[in-house]
């Protein structure tokens, strides 16, 4: 099981995106990929017929069981030992596409500069370094966090990701 995992708080998400720049810009990904993807649903009839909106910040959740690392042909998808962290090997990666198809969210995305998959990894680099992703430190209004698996929310954050709008990606 991955020891992480980045949470929304959605009373304090304005939809601006800051995490998405921030994790754009770090990992240096050009214009159509988004390593992690904010997602805003709705409206639906919130108290007193005022619209409510649902938002959340999704990069991968590094599954307990991979589908992408099961299916990678060449181990260039792998999953660290120590803390679950599920990251693509780019030199080890032949572009064959599986994990992209196999991910049920499809997290992993095709990245044409270089003919190989990519995803987010967490900005395991950073963790590595005792700071916190890019797209948690970008975030303008404090509401990404990265928890570990003890922290209620983690379990909560895994369970809330939107199949349906996932599936259109």
């Amino acid at each position: 099981m991955s020891t992480y995992c980045i949470v929304t708080d959605e009373r304090r998400c304005i939809s601006c995106k800051a995490c998405e720049v921030h994790c754009k810009v770090k990992n240096a990904m050009p214009v159509g990929i988004k390593l992690g993807e904010h997602f805003t649903e709705g409206p639906v009839p919130g108290p007193n017929g005022a619209p409510l909106y649902r938002t959340l910040y999704m990069p991968c959740f590094h599954c307990e069981q991979p589908e992408c690392v099961d299916v990678c042909p060449t181990g260039a998808m792998t999953k660290r030992e120590a803390d679950g962290i599920v990251y693509v090997e780019a030199d080890d990666c032949i572009g064959c596409g599986a994990c992209l198809e196999a991910c049920p969210r499809h997290i992993p995305q095709w990245n044409e500069d270089g003919d190989k998959a990519v995803k987010c990894d967490l900005c395991m680099d950073r963790i590595d370094a005792g700071l916190k992703p890019a797209c948690v430190t970008g975030c303008t209004t404090h509401a990404l966090a990265l928890v570990g698996q003890d922290d209620p929310r983690y379990e909560e954050q895994r369970k809330r990701a939107p199949q349906r709008v996932l599936a259109e990606r």
